[in-house]
């Protein structure tokens, strides 16, 4: 038996217990530490942190600018609303949840349709709108049950309106919820901290280009909160400041005629101001609704105008690329009267066409004009002389005269996107294809870009331009469609200054005689215009066009007879009054015909409103004509 001794056990647990006490006492001191480091040291911190628990900022919308067009008419504005909203990551079970909405608040299928949509664009744990603009008896019966729905709630909300629906649609374009590039886009402005709380951002048009002046300064309520995160009290409130109204150069009434002209015809229509630039009516047809926009659109409406076969999204104003046809021709006899090819007295017979190196270039008329000069060949739109003009021209003369009226170039107009266009020349060929011998520029083109067919290809508004310049005696302005902005804080309009872009150096008695020929359009009995300005209240001076969309490799165009997506498209340029013009515009209708019978009536009518305030009758059909031609003359 092994007896323990009493005085090491004893010593044995004194250092045991002394251990322990040590242990304790140091477990005791990191806790004081701790303590102390978080009480006395860190008290401001924390203190800090306690309050931002307690309080919180909450960014308030401010109201987005105004558009309105040159006498006042609000083209653009905005409305408060309620808003039933979800926040999908504070709710178990979304499909129950609509479910149960339903039957308190009307829910459509396109609804649900919006949501998921706008779910897939969205973080989980934003507030998204399951219903937009509720009736008072719809929010005052879910407030009654809103216990039963944790993570739905009302909200009021400003919901941007365009009065006028359709017209102008293009022009103003319209807004979306934000997406990742218009964050990068707010980014790179140093805007973040402008844009807490807001969902909206300019897509396209002016609201766009115009986003950072029309959005305004985003405001903020400092709310203390309890600890479930409801408002307790507003302890201080800095309001918001509204965006920058926009007051355009555009006439709404003007716009609307002109919409009105084209019928269910789709083609671009853009009238200036020659003296400052300013845009007084950008049409394309067809058009879209931007109040389809403002809520998020549903998937149905947005296929129907994706896969239109209208493309009714498409700036045809802007981005449409047409052969100008005839157009293009009081350019070429300007162009010759400057380089001294041409004389006025200078005439040429015209059997019906124009032979070169084996080919046969037909005149839109069998037989041919006869005796033409170059006041006769515009005003007819004799396609003989033009050829001969272009072949003698050369397409370095051409495309270098032709530029200074801003062809193949973009206008820089305050709206994004514009397109470029094409003005061919030999250069541009050898950029534009790879094969060496598709590079090459055969004289043969050089005719076909005579009477504005083969590589040429422009935008309405860059025919707008250029025959706003030639109103202007060569002095170019850049078009635009921003009159001024009134900074809604102070009351300021700063408007935007008209300034000339170029002047060319041309001639006057050149200018004076192809402005002179192209009244003789609308005027002389054998003028291509005179049919559609018969008795007109004033003088005006145009040109009729005729584009190919197709080749006829020889064949006679029969208009009747032609598949319409086939059939040319009918162009017009015009300025008015003659003497000292007020408005300058270009009209392409798609696949009208000739520009003569589809373009010209339209101008007609946009003038006949603009200059002696007439509205044109109620539209009525009317057959096609069964006219052929072998070219695009007129």
């Amino acid at each position: 038996m092994e007896f323990k001794n009493p005085e090491q056990e004893l010593k044995r647990f004194h250092r045991r217990l002394t251990g322990a006490g040590v242990f304790a006492l140091l477990a005791f001191a990191l806790l004081f530490a701790r303590f102390f480091w978080l009480q006395v040291i860190q008290h401001d911190y924390y203190q800090t942190r306690a309050e931002d628990n307690s309080i919180s900022l909450v960014p308030i919308q401010p109201n987005r600018g105004l558009i309105l067009d040159r006498n006042g008419v609000v083209m653009a504005h905005n409305y408060s609303a309620y808003t039933l909203e979800i926040t999908p990551s504070k709710v178990a079970n979304l499909d129950k949840t609509i479910d149960a909405l339903s039957k308190i608040v009307d829910i459509q299928p396109k609804d649900r349709k919006r949501f998921k949509k706008l779910m897939e664009e969205s973080r989980s744990f934003e507030s998204l709108p399951i219903r937009t603009r509720l009736s008072d008896d719809e929010v005052a019966r879910f407030v009654a049950r809103r216990y039963r729905f944790p993570g739905v709630d009302v909200k009021a909300r400003l919901f941007r309106q365009y009065p006028l629906g359709e017209s102008a649609s293009h022009l103003l374009g319209y807004i979306g919820r934000i997406t990742d590039s218009d964050i990068a886009r707010i980014a790179s402005k140093d805007e973040e901290d402008n844009y807490r709380g807001t969902e909206e951002f300019g897509k396209s048009g002016l609201e766009q280009k115009y986003e950072f002046q029309l959005h305004g300064q985003t405001g903020f309520e400092q709310v203390e909160v309890d600890s479930s995160g409801r408002a307790v009290r507003v302890l201080s409130r800095t309001p918001p400041v509204a965006g920058d109204n926009l007051t355009l150069t555009i006439d709404a009434k003007l716009q609307q005629v002109a919409e009105q002209a084209f019928g269910d015809q789709n083609g671009a229509l853009v009238a200036i101001d020659p003296s400052t630039g300013g845009i007084l009516a950008l049409v394309s047809m067809p058009n879209f609704d931007p109040n389809q926009f403002v809520d998020g659109i549903d998937t149905q409406n947005w296929d129907a105008l994706n896969n239109s076969p209208d493309r009714p999204m498409l700036d045809r104003a802007l981005n449409g690329i047409y052969p100008p046809g005839s157009t293009f021709k009081p350019y070429l006899a300007l162009a010759a009267l400057q380089d001294g090819k041409r004389t006025p007295q200078q005439t040429i017979v015209d059997p019906g066409y124009f032979s070169f190196g084996g080919h046969i270039f037909h005149d839109d008329k069998p037989g041919g004009h006869g005796i033409v000069d170059l006041h006769k060949a515009l005003v007819v739109s004799c396609d003989t002389y033009f050829y001969m003009l272009a072949n003698d021209l050369g397409i370095e003369r051409i495309a270098k005269f032709v530029r200074k009226f801003g062809f193949g170039q973009r206008t820089g107009v305050d709206i994004e996107g514009e397109s470029e266009g094409v003005l061919p020349s030999p250069e541009w060929k050898k950029k534009h294809f790879k094969n060496p011998e598709q590079q090459r520029w055969y004289a043969g083109e050089t005719i076909s870009i005579g009477i504005g067919q083969g590589y040429n290809a422009y935008t309405p508004i860059q025919l707008a331009q250029a025959v706003a310049t030639l109103a202007n005696n060569g002095v170019m302005y850049r078009p635009h469609l921003v009159k001024f902005v009134t900074d809604t804080k102070t009351g300021v309009a700063t408007p935007i200054e008209p300034e000339p872009e170029r002047t060319i150096p041309l001639k006057q008695a050149d200018i004076d005689f192809v402005k002179q020929a192209m009244v003789g359009v609308d005027s002389d009995k054998d003028g291509t215009g005179a049919g559609a300005f018969a008795g007109a209240g004033y003088t005006s001076g145009g040109k009729t066009g005729t584009a190919q969309v197709y080749s006829l490799k020889g064949a006679k165009y029969v208009e009747g007879k032609t598949k319409e997506d086939l059939r040319d498209h009918g162009l017009f340029i015009v300025f008015a009054p003659a003497d000292h013009p007020k408005i300058a515009l270009a009209v392409v209708v798609e696949h009208g015909g000739f520009g003569a019978q589809s373009a010209a009536p339209i101008a007609r009518k946009v003038l006949d409103y603009y200059l002696l305030g007439k509205l044109p009758p109620a539209p009525a059909a009317i057959a096609p004509a069964d006219q052929t031609s072998a070219g695009a003359g007129q």
